[in-house]
């Protein structure tokens, strides 16, 4: 004979004390549950050097889940009240349920810090079906809730739900949107967590925090937040910045643009002048005597850039002409720096083009630049005088 039947035996021998029993019974039962095997799991899980276990009992929540204990116990010993004891195990069972269910989402929760917690961690978001797993867990709560108030089997309420498909795909169409766009995405590694992306039709242009099944959470270079619907996500064009964070170089295209009237030839003067620096002593080599102002400063201006420790070599390096226009002739510089940090990166690039600007006179040229009120009063006094 088990104690739960020795218990039942003396019960129904002594059925004055059966309420008091029961009661002590439900008292007992919770305070071991909470005091003792709950602070028990606390207790082994401090213990421990490691982490994950720790996250794991926290969100199990042992207080909450020490409830099920004074419940199991009403369910059990609900015959000794013939005339309530539908009601009472009703009762009992859908608080059961629902700390189970509970407790079952909150350890879904456990899983995704877990997960992003390793150390290997690559940014590949799994919320997204955790999410959708959470969602299930309720929708089986909701059923067997309806199940056990009602008396019904839960097979015959699913069956039930077939008139209703229609009415639940108007309802779930977001979230079921929003399931295909999560798959799309971690199928084609579009998008992962700490990727930098622009999405311009929604104004994000930062890095990205958080992906749940039903919003991209992008945190903004101004420290604001834009949040994306996943799967409109997928219905506007963006940008991943991830290639070039991983490649190690970040491209520099820009360009300075040349008055046209100051291109010429070289003069014999300027040539042999030229041919002092170090950084055009090869491109003289193989050259004629005759060059123009614009093609020696060009190959200055990229054995300058070649011969920098911060720009990538094994990457394109490039100075090339643009189409001549009303502004001038632009030279364009594209290469790519050793760094993808931002501030690095925008200080190597305002050094390059300092240099650039303060050694374009020494090639006969003049940078373009509309005039200005004080280019208009220096004319004016001109003429005056």
């Amino acid at each position: 004979m088990t104690l739960i039947d020795s218990i039942r035996l003396w019960m129904d021998t002594n059925p004055q004390l059966a309420p008091w029993a029961v009661l002590g019974t439900m008292i007992v039962s919770f305070l071991f549950a909470r005091y003792v095997v709950g602070r028990g799991l606390v207790w082994l899980t401090k213990s421990t050097k490691n982490e994950w276990d720790d996250v794991l009992i926290k969100h199990m929540h042992p207080n909450r889940l020490s409830w099920v204990a004074p419940f199991a116990v009403i369910y059990a010993f609900a015959y000794l009240w013939p005339q309530y004891a539908p009601t009472l195990q009703i009762f009992a069972l859908f608080f059961i349920l629902w700390i189970v269910v509970l407790t079952l989402t909150s350890m879904l929760t456990a899983v995704n810090l877990i997960y992003e917690s390793r150390a290997n961690y690559s940014g590949v978001a799994i919320q997204g079906y955790l999410d959708l797993g959470k969602m299930l867990l309720l929708a089986v709560g909701v059923i067997l809730s309806i199940s056990v108030i009602s008396g019904r089997s839960p097979l015959l309420l699913l069956g039930g739900l077939g008139a209703l498909t229609a009415v639940l795909l108007l309802i779930f169409q977001d979230t079921i949107l929003s399931l295909v766009a999560s798959v799309q995405i971690a199928a084609n590694d579009l998008v992962k967590e700490g990727d930098w992306i622009e999405v311009p039709a929604f104004g994000a242009d930062g890095d990205v925090s958080n992906m749940s099944l039903h919003t991209v959470k992008v945190q903004n270079f101004d420290m604001t937040f834009t949040v994306i619907p996943t799967h409109k996500l997928l219905d506007v064009s963006f940008k991943n910045w991830r290639g070039m964070s991983q490649s190690g170089g970040r491209r520099v295209k820009r360009a300075i643009s040349l008055d046209i009237q100051s291109v010429r030839f070289c003069t014999a003067e300027e040539m042999s002048k030229l041919k002092q620096r170090p950084l055009l002593k090869d491109f003289f080599a193989n050259k004629p005597d005759q060059l123009t102002n614009v093609s020696v400063f060009m190959a200055y201006v990229e054995a300058y850039l070649r011969q920098r420790q911060d720009v990538k070599k094994d990457q394109t390096i490039m100075v090339r002409q643009l189409d001549p226009g009303p502004t001038g002739l632009p030279i364009e510089v594209y290469i790519f720096t050793t760094t993808t940090a931002w501030p690095e990166y925008e200080a190597i690039q305002a050094s390059i083009f300092d240099h650039l600007l303060a050694i374009v006179p020494e090639f006969g040229l003049r940078v373009f630049q509309n005039p200005t009120g004080a280019d208009f009063s220096s004319f004016g006094s001109n003429v005056a005088g």
